[in-house]
């Protein structure tokens, strides 16, 4: 039977691979709604409820909704195969028909073509959904967020957190209801002037179409002119109204995060930024260089002569310029693009991925197979979903590299598989 698996003439068969073709396709519906739902509520009813809190009309929460979808879909799909795989293939061998197949004359290969064709199927819409649907869906999101806080200011203002308008800083302690506890503001009058407000507590009141309105207790105010911040005036008071106006609100200026961006755009500013980097680096680089000469100067010049007693100062100088050159290349933007452009192509594929993982457990099961393969399926989902967070956690703290932090869990799928594979069809 090993001899016909491997080099039997009817290696593939129309009508089985339609059959095996449908069996996985219908189980991968089952799978992407069961994923679908938890990430749904994972990720969408918890930020449903906490816009709902703050009393947002239901259309607008159903909107939000709707422009967080296509982070759900994209990290269903992918979940979705390798269980429907684990399911439909485990089914086949646990009911004989696999045997039967290879019995027959047909090859392992009657198998694996159907799941790698529905592998590359999904992650390629995976993949569109991961680089156009969700930027656009995230853009949107954060759009309409900023159109609902003009009207609902609460969301702007949560507990310890810093928010920044166009020009003021609100930083926030303990909340309780409306009232915020150990309020700073950092902001600048019309006449050009800083100025810094500190408040015991704050009450949140809704100023309608004036803005954001906070009645503030116990108030400290200092102010100082930009030119001459020598001088400067302060005020201490019990109660002070403070407003945020609609304006500012809305115009508050947001960074476009990779997340928003096509695989192209991450790609155009990694390239941006390394350009700059280098750029950057070449002129601490000469900076070192010439503290480097003052430095040999002073040695070479002996006790005899003034430079000699700078040669402490200038060793110290040298240091604190090696260790600028160090911090530019570790730069966190430029860690979180390429963590990010590894990321949009790595959970995509991971359906193609898990192809070779899934058919080759399958192969293995006894019996009751759909139902072991569904637990062990969603087993692995947990795994790579786990090695998915630790590489990026890492990636951003540890400094790993990003490549590796985000492909080790596709990667190592891979290899077991074709190894397992490699295993079954040899015996």
């Amino acid at each position: 039977m090993a001899i016909n698996a491997l080099y039997g003439k009817r290696s593939i068969s129309p009508t089985i691979f339609r059959y095996i073709l449908s069996e996985m396709f219908f189980a991968f519906l089952i799978c992407f709604c069961f994923f679908f739902f938890i990430f749904f509520v994972n990720q969408i009813l918890l930020m449903a409820q906490q816009v709902l809190e703050k009393r947002v009309p239901l259309n607008q929460v159903a909107l939000l909704v709707l422009f967080s979808l296509p982070t759900v879909i994209a990290m269903s799909a992918p979940f979705a195969c390798l269980v429907a795989t684990l399911m439909t293939v485990g089914r086949l061998t646990s009911d004989n028909e696999i045997l039967v197949m290879l019995s027959s004359g047909l090859s392992y290969k009657i198998i694996f073509f159907p799941a790698i064709f529905i592998g590359i199927i999904i992650s390629l819409l995976s993949f569109f959904t991961n680089d156009v649907l969700l930027p656009a869906g995230t853009i949107q999101f954060n759009r309409l967020w900023r159109r609902i806080a003009i009207t609902t200011p609460a969301l702007e203002l949560q507990e310890n957190s810093v928010i920044r308008f166009r020009d003021t800083v609100v930083v926030t302690g303990s909340v309780s209801g409306n009232v915020i506890n150990n309020l700073l503001i950092l902001d600048r009058t019309n006449d050009g002037e800083r100025r810094i407000i500190t408040a015991n507590s704050a009450e949140l009141k809704d100023g309608g179409e004036e803005g954001l309105s906070l009645n503030l207790e116990n108030a400290f105010v200092h102010s100082t002119r930009e030119v001459a911040r020598e001088d400067y005036d302060y005020a201490i008071t019990e109660q002070l109204q403070y407003r945020v106006s609609n304006e500012d609100i809305i115009q508050t200026p947001v960074s476009i995060t990779p997340r928003e961006m096509s695989s192209a755009d991450v790609r155009s500013a990694i390239l941006r930024r390394n350009i700059e980097l280098a750029s950057r680096t070449n002129e601490r680089k000469l900076r070192l260089l010439n503290q480097a000469l003052l430095f040999e100067n002073a040695l070479r010049a002996g006790p005899d002569y003034e430079i000699w007693n700078t040669r402490s100062s200038l060793a110290t100088g040298m240091q604190r310029e090696i260790t600028n050159v160090l911090s530019i290349r570790d730069d966190r933007t430029l860690t979180v693009h390429t963590i990010e452009l590894y990321r949009k192509f790595s959970v995509p594929l991971g359906a193609f991925c898990f192809v070779f993982l899934a058919v080759s457990l399958g192969l293995m099961a006894k019996k009751s197979g759909q139902t072991v393969g569904f637990i062990f399926g969603v087993l692995i989902a947990v795994i790579y979903w786990s090695m998915l967070f630790v590489g990026q956690t890492l990636g951003l703290r540890s400094g790993a590299p990003p490549f590796w932090s985000m492909w080790l869990p596709n990667i190592l799928s891979l290899v077991i598989g074709i190894i397992l594979a490699f295993i079954r069809v040899r015996k």
